[in-house]
């Protein structure tokens, strides 16, 4: 038997992160911090999906002597992560108004994608389908995701 646990994403600012996902309609369900390893591991979830369907956000505390904390550039790799939510506008909308670039626009009322603070591509599907709407119709997408 084989079930699904969680993705993991390294994040260099916990607080911003979570922040961002809440604005997605996800929860903070669980938080460690480790100060033998020097890291935080904060579970999110959206609501009713704890244990089934998370994402691990791992904070690596900067080092004790002082030098330059760790940066992350393109997630290692890792392609995106993709949420159903039950307004695509609604959430694009709380994303933009919070400072988020909306990277790919809900042109079609389905599907959008928004990058999280360190830059991990999240797509955001509509559930069911939603006729376009403008300003979101006219968008044009911007940078990559």
């Amino acid at each position: 038997m084989v079930k699904y646990l969680h993705s993991m994403i390294r994040v260099t600012d916990p607080d911003a992160t979570v922040a961002f996902f809440k604005l997605i309609g996800l929860e903070e369900v669980r938080r460690f911090d480790v100060s033998a390893g020097r890291f935080t591991l904060i579970f999110l979830a959206a609501p009713g999906q704890e244990g089934l369907a998370e994402v691990e956000l791992t904070h690596n505390w900067p080092p004790e002597d002082g030098s330059e904390p760790e940066t992350y550039d393109g997630g290692r790799n890792f392609g995106h992560l993709a949420y159903r939510v039950e307004n695509i506008y609604e959430t694009c909308q709380r994303l933009k108004d919070a400072g988020h670039t909306i990277h790919r626009p809900p042109r079609d009322g389905h599907m959008a994608f928004v990058k999280s603070p360190d830059g991990i591509s999240v797509e955001l599907l509509q559930e069911g389908h939603l006729p376009p709407q403008e300003p979101w119709a006219s968008m044009e997408n911007v940078g990559s995701w």
